[in-house]
């Protein structure tokens, strides 16, 4: 079938005059066509006739009385098209051609011509490919017609420049497979319109490729490239002080004259550290790589144009390659070659093969450089030390730190207050403050403020505590923003595992079990039970310990907190046990550091990109030392640069020098090795590939001692003896009476061993493994040591809403024929699950299992492994489809099992859900939730178990994809 049918001359929309000016001038404007190349006719109904009579009698054929009955259906829909244009018109629409035959489309659905609707469509794509073939240049042809104009911030308006906007299209699309430039481009134009601002038209190209990142994921290339077209122009009209464009093909040659000026007009402006005009800023400039603006994805350079990138008078003066110089600058300042120290480290960033934190990337070479993650407190049982913490953790906050603080030192309800005679009101009251302190200090807007609140298992408040996160209940005894987690001893699992009793008490009258942990906490809580049962102890409670487990774990489900975290395996293989003591982790669970009433522990963290170091189907070593020991190089610089809030903070990071190496994709690096997260190769890949970060990053800091001194604490720790992450296993094993944790090891310890021994160590601990919810969007991988959430669903963060899709994914469907149009559907009607679908092979559906259906018992497995080589803690989130009481139960002992310190979230399904419909029209939609649906999850029914909680009538969390910016 054919359709003989000029669709460019027939079916045009119009153009109305803005709001305003029809108010103004009381006259109906006049009706006008936008055509695809941006030039602008006389709107004639006739034309939209003409191509649906031509439509139905390729269909129905062309005898005198089908013509006759088509005529009459063709004058009814003609006048229901215009009709549904005219409406539009009265919102202050504006249309495009593409805008009518959609609206062509839909007349003839509605009216049940279906087959009619189908040839249209057919005819419509075919139309489509045709132009796309034909290239750009038709486009760009003058046509003697009036063109658009656009409003440039002078106000004056001038006509569209379409070769321009086709030039950059195509330069977009340049060297990305399944991509075209005329799609991108009509797409555009369909939300063009007379009069249109220049930042409205930036954007529009933009916009237009991100609605088409569903059907082929490299369009999140185009995207990122057309916006890295408009920071261009705000970039450098900035800088050079005069209107200002250029393409990437252009930039090759001006960033090295960019370069200087914008280093300049940051000192001028008091955004950058005037230290750094004092580089060799020439040499820089020639060592930076402008093709290294083509990496990004969209979601990657928009959370940058929006949060990262230094602006002034609200102009950004940053271009990517100068972000990153600028952020190796400031981590260079203080080195003696400081710009070969610089142009190092910008190679490393600039290449995503390591990326550091959102602190050091927010204020590295600014007048305040605060660089550091995380921060730990503990707080003091009295008024002073109280509202001292909540100030402090304001001013931590102020500069970009996530917060943890153990409150497990507070006095519980009842307890006696000697100064007043009366009696405590407990910690929950407090905990209000500090959770409107979160609120109220955002991190200078940048990000939301976040805190975790401690506290131990023992604490006569904990069962308040559990229920801080629940929506019913005295408000003033909630904090609906405030993370919590609990500081579980081994002795309560081990009450738990024995169902044995439970005694809660306060800390005012039992002060030494919070320093305490293993076999002497074990001893010391004997000793306070047997008190309170001789009435020695005023303030106690005792309970069954798995009725407090079951509540831990039902709390846990229904409102996702408090996580649960192990205080002894943090304490009992801590290199620093000699010179303090764990009392909570931090905001994301994984920084496991001393604290005290003199010390604020502080991490400072980086995530090396996995995938990036994949070569050939294996872990690529040597880049990843080379990677690695640049990383640590990074990360210990960071101590003496950091810009400091508080003194305690100084003091506990010059004297112990911790830092927290990690890493992200690791989901990704097991998909290019084609192995299933849910296996035991991918297990075994945990192990190896933490192994080898683990033995390169203790080697960095051996040589960083050797090159500077060990840290100052050093004497007595764990290393000193000789006894790294892998030998501290037997620590803890000796204290639990056995541990099912596996030691294997591949690399030569006994050397890296006896180095440690006898040189020292630069850093008190070197690994951490951070949610990187931020920086993983930045290098365009996924989260952490995270499985895919979904393979093809909508993410909302701070900088708006995005399309996601597995590219890799994509790229194995392509290779048997089966990405289409129908794929892009099932996706999205099973939400992203490869399940469902019959036509994808099994073993790409064990491949790309997502999130929720690989059983979480793989995922503890894992971490077990590579536990054993940090000598912190990773950011482990567990999932749960179908969840219940006995799944939960079997969960997290099995953690604990393991050998695990932390977890993390519990998430749940199902809070958010890809459009079942098209994206188009809402993708990419900035600081909305336009794409998001927000569905309550259903209450689930589980049967009791003997040991396990009971959540009949429970509501699963709403914790789909939670962000936790705060680390990383």
């Amino acid at each position: 079938m054919s359709l003989s049918l000029d669709r460019e001359a027939s079916a045009a929309p119009f153009i109305q005059l803005r709001p305003e000016s029809l108010a103004a001038s009381g006259a109906q404007p006049p009706m006008q066509v936008i055509r695809r190349n941006g030039t602008i006719s006389k709107f004639d109904a006739s034309k939209i006739s003409v191509a649906m009579t031509k439509a139905f009698l390729a269909v129905e054929g062309h005898g005198a009385a089908a013509s006759r009955r088509v005529h009459e259906i063709v004058e009814l829909l003609t006048a229901e098209v215009v009709g549904a244009l005219s409406r539009r018109m009265s919102e202050g629409r504006t249309f495009h051609i593409e805008d009518v035959q959609d609206q062509v489309e839909l007349a003839l659905m509605r009216s049940e011509h279906h087959k009619v609707a189908r040839a249209y469509v057919l005819y419509r794509e075919e139309r489509t490919r045709q132009r796309a073939g034909q290239g750009a240049a038709k486009a760009t042809q003058p046509s003697g017609e009036p063109s658009l104009r656009v409003t440039l911030a002078s106000g004056v308006q001038v006509p569209l420049d379409i070769a321009r906007l086709t030039l950059i299209i195509e330069e977009a699309c340049t060297g990305l497979e399944g991509v075209g430039a005329m799609a991108v481009l009509a797409e555009t134009q369909r939300n063009l319109y007379d009069g249109i601002s220049e930042d409205e038209l930036a954007l529009a190209s933009v916009m237009a490729a991100r609605t088409l990142v569903e059907q082929e994921p490299n369009y999140a290339y185009v995207s990122a490239r057309l916006l890295l077209d408009k920071l261009r122009t705000e970039v450098l009209s900035f800088v050079h002080d005069t209107p200002t464009s250029a393409s990437q093909a252009e930039m090759a040659a001006r960033y090295g004259e960019y370069f200087p000026a914008y280093i300049k007009a940051g000192v001028k402006a008091e955004l950058l550290d005037p230290d750094l005009a004092r580089f060799d800023l020439n040499k820089l400039a020639a060592a930076l790589k402008p093709e290294r603006d083509l990496a990004f994805q969209f979601l990657g350079l928009q959370t940058l144009y929006d949060r990262y990138f230094l602006h002034a008078h609200g102009n950004r003066i940053e271009l990517p390659q100068a972000f990153f110089m600028r952020v190796a600058m400031g981590l260079a300042v203080r080195e003696i070659d400081r710009e070969t120290r610089a142009i190092e480290f910008y190679d490393l960033l600039s290449s995503f093969d390591f990326m550091a934190s959102t602190p050091t990337l927010f204020n590295s070479g600014t007048l305040r450089p605060q660089l550091s993650s995380c921060f730990l407190t503990t707080i003091a049982d009295d008024l002073d030390g109280i509202f001292k913490s909540v100030k402090d953790n304001a001013l931590l906050a102020k500069y970009s730190g996530g917060l943890g603080n153990d409150w497990t030192r507070v006095r519980g309800l009842g307890a006696h207050i000697k100064g007043t005679n009366g009696e405590s009101q407990g910690v929950v009251p407090f905990l209000k403050v500090a959770n409107d302190t979160a609120i109220a200090v955002n991190q200078g807007g940048k990000r939301k403020g976040a805190v975790c609140a401690y506290l131990e298992t023992w604490h006569i408040d904990i069962e308040e505590f559990l229920d801080l996160r629940k929506n019913t209940g005295d408000d003033r005894r909630r904090t609906h923003d405030m993370n919590t987690a609990n500081w579980v001893p081994d002795l309560f699992m081990q009450r738990v595992e024995a169902d044995g009793e439970w005694t809660l008490f306060s800390p005012d009258e039992t002060p030494d079990l919070h320093d305490l942990y293993g076999k002497a906490f074990a001893e010391r809580y004997a000793a306070y039970k047997a008190k309170a049962a001789r009435g020695e102890i005023r303030v106690f409670k005792q309970i069954r310990a798995t009725d407090l487990w079951r509540r831990m774990l039902t709390m846990l489900f229904e409102t996702g907190h408090p996580w649960i975290t192990f205080k002894d395996p943090c304490n009992l293989r801590s290199p620093q046990r000699h010179a303090g003591v764990i009392h909570s982790s931090n905001l994301c669970t994984e920084i496991t550091l001393n604290t005290s009433d003199e010390e604020t522990a502080v991490c400072n963290l980086g995530s090396i990109n996995l995938l990036h170091h994949v070569r050939q189907g294996r872990l690529d070593e040597t880049r990843l030392q080379r990677s690695v020991t640049t990383a640590m190089r990074m990360l210990d610089n960071v101590i003496d640069i950091n810009f400091y809030t508080i003194p305690e903070a100084r003091r506990s990071n010059l004297r112990h020098r911790p830092v927290g190496l990690g890493l992200m994709g690791f989901q990704d690096a097991l998909q290019a090795m084609r192995i299933a997260m849910a296996s035991d190769a991918a297990v075994t890949f945990a192990d190896t590939s933490m192994e080898m970060i683990s033995y390169y990053a203790i080697s960095a800091s051996v040589d960083l001692a050797a090159e500077r001194g060990r840290y100052p604490s050093f004497d007595g720790s764990l290393w000193s003896r000789g006894i790294l992450p892998i030998d501290s296993i037997e620590l803890l094993a000796e204290a639990r009476g056995g541990l099912a944790m596996d030691r294997g090891m591949t690399l030569d310890w006994d050397t890296l061993r006896d180095r440690v021994r006898s040189i020292g160590m630069r850093n008190s601990n070197v690994m951490a493994i951070a949610p990187t919810a931020t920086i993983s969007n930045i290098c365009g991988v996924a989260q952490s040591i995270e499985p895919a959430y979904q393979n093809l669903y909508v993410k909302s963060n701070m900088s708006g809403d995005f399309t996601v899709v597995n590219e890799f994914l994509v790229r194995d469907l392509k290779a048997r024929g089966l990405w289409d149009e129908v794929m892009v559907n099932d996706l999205k009607y099973f939400d992203g699950s490869l399940g469902a679908i019959d036509r994808i092979p099994d073993d790409l559906k064990a491949l790309y299992a997502t999130a929720f259906e690989i059983d979480s018992a793989w995922l503890i497995e894992a971490a077990s492994r590579r536990q054993k080589w940090i000598d912190q803690s990773q950011s482990l989130n567990l999932y749960i489809a179908n969840p219940s009481g006995k799944k939960l139960d079997a969960l997290y002992r099995l953690a604990w099992a393991r050998g695990l310190k932390t977890t993390y979230y519990l998430r749940s399904r199902s809070a958010t859900h890809v459009e079942k419909s098209t994206l188009r029209g809402t993708d990419g939609k900035l600081n909305s939730v336009a794409s998001v649906t927000m569905m309550a999850p259903a209450p689930i029914i589980v049967a009791p178990a003997a040991t396990a909680p009971d959540l009949t009538g429970a509501v699963a969390c709403s914790i789909d994809n939670p962000e936790c910016e705060a680390c990383q």
